[in-house]
């Protein structure tokens, strides 16, 4: 889910002169007697991108606190309600009977409720200090830097043979367990603490705490240890046996909704989350309900259900604005809510009109901003949740706004929203090791690395693109998530470098590894336009515009991936002499593009319709084209569609007679050409470049260092 096609795109250099972008718009020949083929504009967005950011936005961790943060739907638990057993050592009883064990370890208070609850305390004063003692020892441990685990667990450990009363004995193999899934390795250990704390809790009566953070817990475990089918029935038992505890009954169906979106049984998740948002209704939560509504809007759009997910934005949108209760967890149920309306929107390629909810939702990020965030609990243990962490969602607006700069063709903006997300993230990531986060990086990654090849910075996009594998490296779920993604962007570069024969390999291993329809068509669309490049593939090439033909049928909903498609028409009628025909499909780009201010294809369409009237010898007719292109080009900015304008008004000038314009236009175009050469010298000479070559398994991890560029530059020249 990632964003290839969501934002637009990538230039690139191709034969005779061409250079392509991959996402708004699409290929720019660089001679002034036939524009190359190369990659193509696409920029759906959100399944790819958006559902990508929305996805893993969505999520924290539907669990404890300090346990390994999940991508998910739904909310994690809020201040109170992740259970300090997280961390390590909890003696309290939760507040409100299941709010996750709120409390500090190591109190006498809470110590010694927590041992003489529940068949007979342990009977004396002295009795009660040694647990105490054995309790506040654990957390000194615990809480000490670096932690000393292994002292920690002695400590718990100690509990066991005194043979506590059921309660402390089930507490402290909650404890054991957590403390051992969360700091150490030793998983068979961790679960067999915790399935005593789950069995045993089970036969006390109001001890909802232990009981159901043990359940939730232990499943994160099984889910670990790819046990997914142990977990289910876990989490369900725990579900039917909780309905008198809104906290808990809350989040297990969160969890369990975000293991079936995790195996992506969207239909079972969806089910999940309306019979939450139904809960949180008859329980008085409206915040909660409003969440759960939200994550089940999320899981529609990836879907693709728009019929369902268009009544149910709207029920959200109310159920937000009429909810009167803490100033941050309203806004952040705003920012959810806009941030899934901006993504539908730019999914739709439909970079004009989200104009207003995407000023909305940086609005609303500053007043979150200047919210203090207070530690007053809700009076509803149902409101106990929250969506993401203020930096994380000012990270996800950042991202949604590359986004869109991306396909609108504003790319100093989006280099600028980058740098400043990436920033964060790297902030973020020294105290937070949440999963999200490294999903947000590598989605930024993927749009600067279009950005890049759009402005000529070849050797940069490969460097970054080598940055995006070793993120993949280090987490298979975030691989599996983005490889598809991974090699249509060496697919994209590849036609920059003028490789053609990798570009198809690259594309055709990315449509093997996705079953995503907006990047399928982004990819298709980019193929077509390496085989019209090429010259000499009639057939496949026939093939593939027939499945992405924007006069019928065309197989997603995206505005900009349909425009691009008459563009990639319009191109290959161009290079067939069908100059009529090429104007057709063109005007119809342009209209599209003006539409929605789809600057890069609009560029793109000016520049080939100029040259086509240049062919035709209408030079009037063709300055009036290329000058806007060029202009356009300029303010984006395009390289390759710069070289090709500049090509064509050098000749255009002296055809005309006009000396000087074209003197001043030829320097232009040997500047832009100088600039372009040296970019391809240094990207083919890094020993990344060997990544061209890479279309199986997970990605190599060292590279070897090339000798010097093996491509052919004629087509820089």
């Amino acid at each position: 889910m990632a964003a290839v096609g969501a934002s637009g795109g990538s230039t690139e250099t191709a034969g005779n002169g061409g250079g392509a972008q991959a996402s708004s718009s699409s290929t720019a020949a660089t001679t002034t007697t036939a524009p190359a083929s190369s990659s193509t504009p696409s920029s759906s967005s959100v399944a790819v991108g958006a559902a990508a950011a929305a996805a893993a936005a969505v999520a924290s961790a539907a669990s404890s606190v300090a346990g390994p943060p999940q991508p998910a739907v739904g909310g994690s638990a809020g201040p109170g309600s992740g259970a300090a057993v997280s961390g390590g050592v909890e003696a309290t009883a939760a507040a409100g009977g299941g709010g996750g064990g709120g409390g500090s370890a190591g109190s006498s208070s809470s110590a010694s409720s927590a041992s003489g609850a529940g068949g007979a305390p342990v009977s004396s004063g002295a009795s009660e200090s040694w647990y105490v003692a054995l309790l506040g020892l654990a957390e000194h441990f615990r809480t000490s830097s670096p932690p000393k685990v292994r002292l920690c667990v002695h400590c718990l450990q100690a509990v066991l043979p005194r043979k506590p009363p059921a309660r402390v004995e089930a507490r402290t193999h909650l404890q054991l367990g957590s403390v051992l899934y969360h700091h150490t390795r030793n998983g068979e250990q961790a679960r067999g603490h915790l399935e005593k704390a789950w069995l045993i809790s089970q036969q006390i009566p109001q001890f909802e705490d232990v009981k159901f953070e043990a359940a939730s817990l232990l499943s994160e475990l099984y889910c670990q240890e790819n046990s997914v089918d142990t977990a289910k029935p876990l989490l369900r038992k725990a579900i039917q046996i909780s309905q008198q505890t809104p906290y808990w009954h809350c989040r297990l169906l969160f969890q369990l909704a975000q293991l079936h979106t995790l195996e992506k049984d969207l239909v079972s998740a969806c089910d999940l989350l309306g019979v939450g948002a139904e809960y949180a209704r008859v329980v008085g939560s409206e915040y909660t309900r409003a969440l759960f509504l939200l994550s089940k809007g999320m899981l529609l759009l990836m879907e693709r259900k728009l019929q369902e997910v268009h009544p149910l934005l709207t029920l959200c949108g109310q159920i937000v604005e009429n909810w009167q209760g803490n100033p941050i967890q309203k806004e952040s149920l705003r920012v959810f809510f806009l941030v899934l309306q901006v993504t539908h929107y730019l999914d739709a390629g439909q970079v004009k009109s989200v104009k207003p909810c995407l000023k909305q939702l940086q609005q609303c990020i500053q007043t979150i901003s200047t919210l203090h965030d207070d530690e007053i609990l809700p009076s509803n243990p149902a409101d106990l949740f929250h969506w993401l962490p203020k930096e994380h969602m000012c990270v996800l607006v950042y991202l949604v706004t590359v986004m869109h700069s991306m396909q609108a063709g504003y790319l100093e903006k989006a280099q600028k929203y980058t740098d400043k997300a990436l920033m964060q993230l790297e902030k973020l990531k020294m105290l937070d090791c949440s999963p999200i986060l490294s999903s947000f990086q590598v989605i930024l990654l993927e749009h600067i690395i279009m950005c890049r090849l759009v402005t000529g910075h070849k050797a940069t996009a490969l460097q970054e693109i080598s940055q995006v594998c070793q993120l993949c490296q280090q987490s298979p779920r975030l691989f599996s998530n983005h490889a598809a993604q991974l090699h249509a962007l060496l697919g994209l570069y590849c036609i920059s470098v003028n490789c053609m024969d990798n570009a198809e390999a690259q594309f055709t291993t990315a449509l093997r590894l996705t079953t995503h329809q907006e990047l399928w068509a982004f990819i298709v669309t980019n193929l077509a336009s390496v085989y019209i490049r090429e010259g000499n593939r009639h057939q496949e090439l026939y093939s593939l515009l027939e499945r992405i033909n924007p006069d019928h049928n065309f197989p997603v909903s995206s505005h900009c991936l349909r425009a691009a498609a008459f563009y990639i028409r319009g191109l290959f009628s161009f290079f067939q002499g069908r100059y009529n025909e090429a104007k057709r499909f063109l005007r119809e780009t342009l209209k599209m593009s003006n539409a929605e201010d789809l600057n890069r294809l609009t560029a793109c369409s000016l520049v080939l319709l100029g040259h086509i009237f240049y062919v035709l010898g209408n030079h009037r007719e063709s300055n009036n084209m290329v000058v806007p292109a060029m202009q356009l080009a300029s303010k984006i900015p395009d390289m390759s569609v710069q070289l090709w304008s500049s090509a064509l008004l050098r000749d255009l000038n002296k055809a005309c007679g006009n000396a000087i314009d074209a003197h001043e236009a030829a320097q232009m175009h040997q500047n832009f050409s100088q600039q372009l050469l040296q970019d391809h010298i240094e990207a083919c000479s890094l020993p990344e470049h060997n990544l061209i070559t890479w279309t199986d398994g997970p990605p190599p991890v060292q590279f070897q260092a090339q000798n010097g560029p093996t491509t052919s530059l004629a087509s820089l020249l």
